[in-house]
């Protein structure tokens, strides 16, 4: 395939009027905001990719009088570090889409769930949430936005966990359902939004859907803002349409020895290189929450892959078993047959306990083990057992 460069955006960042556009807004009904977050194809930008405009529709449903909007800004996941740019620069931005997803849905308060590292740029945040809220005094729209602080759990990134943190208790997965359209924090209709996507909530309200729909493709609609790290000549935060190949990821930048390339970080799925060409960047591809790490030739992918699992041992809340005694073993399974106690085809029975992981796990960092083993396992094999 040929390479015809990637097509670099520059929405996210993009300084606008938010008085404007919330005024735009505040005008539409419930129902034309929706309709206009469904024709733009809007996905969540935090990597699980359910459709922005179904979540708020589900939430505006309900006849519970109290509900609520919340950001999740924990972004735990290793490897990303554009939610922590998003708040730096233009964090109006944000609460303007939430206050446009308030609108939406009926609610009056929002959360700001903010990863605990990031403390320190609450002061600033603070200050500049002040003059939004000042701002949309002079609309004449009610509509407040308070702060809570996690405590470095990964597990919080999942969006029950984060409730019961929010709520004072410990970051552990409610049963589903019932789902937080339905009975999220406080156990009233919640819709929970990554920051990117309330970002872009801002930009299709001010531009149209119509003119969203133009970047991306069919399945992945317009653009994502990448963390790219590890090695690469140019590390640091890019926003690209979405539908690019990893082949023309790479090319863009790669160090031109890149042998692997893990797309959505820890959770996410490995791409070889022979597999660069043929696979899509995206929700018909590989989908992704912003973590882009490339590896070369001089990495141990079995280093890599020990990695991981021993953050996933870490982090894991230990609520379930298929987790919490699947990511231990794991982590040792591959241990042994690196030192050679085991036979290679053991390996065949790990990737079994992944699959049942993701299949048992009552959560999504259960559920995710699999990907990067399997991808990592299936395509660097002999990286493993030598």
């Amino acid at each position: 395939m040929e390479n015809k460069g990637l097509n670099k955006v520059g929405l996210i960042f993009e300084n606008i009027d938010p008085k404007e556009v919330l005024t735009k807004a505040f005008k539409m009904t419930r129902d034309e905001i929706i309709q206009q977050v469904l024709d733009s194809g809007l996905k969540g930008r935090g990597g699980a990719g359910f459709p922005t405009g179904m979540k708020w529709k589900f939430t505006a449903a309900e006849k519970d009088p109290e509900k609520y909007i919340v950001c999740n800004a924990d972004e735990g996941e290793p490897g990303t570090f554009k939610d922590r740019e998003i708040l730096d620069r233009v964090a109006y931005k944000v609460y303007g889409g939430m206050a446009i997803a308030g609108h939406t849905i009926g609610a009056k308060e929002g959360y700001v769930y903010l990863r605990g590292e990031y403390k320190f740029l609450l002061p600033k945040l603070m200050k500049e949430l002040d003059d939004f809220h000042k701002m949309i005094d002079e609309i004449g729209y009610d509509f407040r936005i308070h702060y809570r602080m996690g405590s470095g759990a990964y597990i919080c990134g999942e969006e029950s966990a984060l409730f019961e943190s929010i709520e004072g208790f410990r970051g552990e997965p409610r049963n589903k359902p019932p789902y937080p359209t339905t009975s999220g924090v406080f156990c009233k209709p919640t819709s929970i939004n990554n920051v990117e996507t309330l970002v872009t909530v801002m930009m299709i309200i001010r531009d149209g859907a119509e003119s969203y729909v133009r970047l991306g493709t069919k399945d992945s609609r317009g653009s994502k803002v990448f963390s790219i790290s590890g090695d690469t000549p140019t590390p640091g935060i890019f926003e690209l349409e979405l539908g690019m190949t990893v082949q023309e990821f790479v090319k863009e930048f790669g160090d031109g020895d890149t042998k692997a390339v893990q797309v959505g970080g820890a959770s996410g799925f490995c791409v070889p290189r022979k597999k660069f060409e043929n696979t899509i960047i995206g929700f018909e591809g590989v989908p992704t929450g912003g973590s882009m790490k490339l590896f070369n030739s001089s990495r141990s992918m079995y280093n890599v892959l020990h990695n991981y699992l021993d953050f996933f041992t870490e982090e894991s809340c230990g609520q379930c078993t298929p987790c919490r005694v699947g990511c231990q073993q794991l982590l040792k399974g591959v241990e042994k047959v690196k030192k050679g106690e085991v036979k290679s085809t053991y390996l065949n029975e790990l990737v079994k306990l992944a699959d049942t992981m993701k299949i048992a796990s009552k959560c999504g960092l259960g559920q995710s083990v699999g990907n990067a083993f399997r991808t990592i396992v299936e395509n660097f094999r002999e990286e493993i057992i030598y």
